[in-house]
């Protein structure tokens, strides 16, 4: 195995799923790796963080900022501040005005039980243009635990994100919401709505709280709703080939 560039880990959060997660699959890539979990006592941090050649912060984007300021004092000249976050421009916005090292941004684009048959992706993103060596070394830990890392930019993750998370709960919850309206709308349910019910159990059953946060936290989201609210007027148009045409992108190279 080679040797990684990043031998010590620590992992603020560490007992929640992404971080015990990770916890886990690092070893497996060469790394020595160390929890953290609340309370942060200053024994703790001084000895998980004294050799750490990156810190990783699984932490709601809520506490992102505090969580930061109570570490950054004990971290090594040269650690690398990283975080998981499904937003990217707050929360590293937050770690760059709190720590004068090397910041960088990564968004596991999976949870902690991966679907058989997806590839797990990982948005990394430098934090300042003197911290690309730094995405180039989190890159290869990604990599070397087939997580399949790319690089972007916060603004470009935020905006994709807007869709992909955002705009999928709000208009999830709206159209949800809309159909309560519908008298003995339980007696019609097709196969495929089925499957759309499905879908969205999960997100509106387990996980609400946390599309709540991240989509609040998004600065990009208002602005997706207004668009799907422009092409939603086509449709009540009667645009509905136009419509279906364009969406059709997603599974067709030549649509534009």
């Amino acid at each position: 195995m080679t040797e990684p560039a990043l031998k010590h880990i620590a992992i603020a959060g560490a007992n929640g799923s992404m971080g015990a997660l990770f916890l886990e699959r690092f070893p497996e890539a060469g790394c020595s790796v160390v929890g953290l979990a609340r309370p942060y006592t200053e024994d703790k941090l001084r000895e998980a963080l004294s050799e750490c050649d990156m810190l990783m912060v699984c932490v709601p984007v809520t506490v992102m900022a505090d969580v930061v300021q109570t570490m950054r004092p004990y971290l090594p000249e040269g650690c690398i501040l990283a975080d998981v976050g499904s937003v990217k421009e707050g929360p590293m916005r937050a770690m760059l005005e709190n720590y004068d090292g090397p910041v960088v941004g990564t968004h596991p684009l999976f949870g902690p039980v991966i679907p058989d048959g997806f590839l797990p992706k990982t948005a990394i993103v430098p934090g300042r243009e003197s911290d690309k060596e730094a995405a180039e070394k989190v890159y290869s830990l990604f990599e070397a635990c087939d997580y399949d890392p790319f690089m972007t930019t916060a603004e470009e993750h935020d905006r994709a994100m807007a869709f992909i998370q955002g705009l999928n709960f709000t208009s999830t919850v709206a159209f949800l919401a809309a159909t309560r309206d519908v008298q003995s709308i339980k007696n019609f349910v097709t196969p495929s709505f089925k499957r759309r019910l499905d879908a969205a159990r999960k997100m509106l059953t387990m996980d609400t709280e946390l599309f709540e946060t991240i989509s609040e936290a998004n600065p990009y989201l208002q602005e997706s709703n207004r668009k799907f609210m422009t092409y939603l007027s086509l449709a009540a148009g009667g645009d509905l080939e136009l419509l279906s045409n364009r969406a059709k992108w997603w599974w067709n190279r030549n649509i534009r």
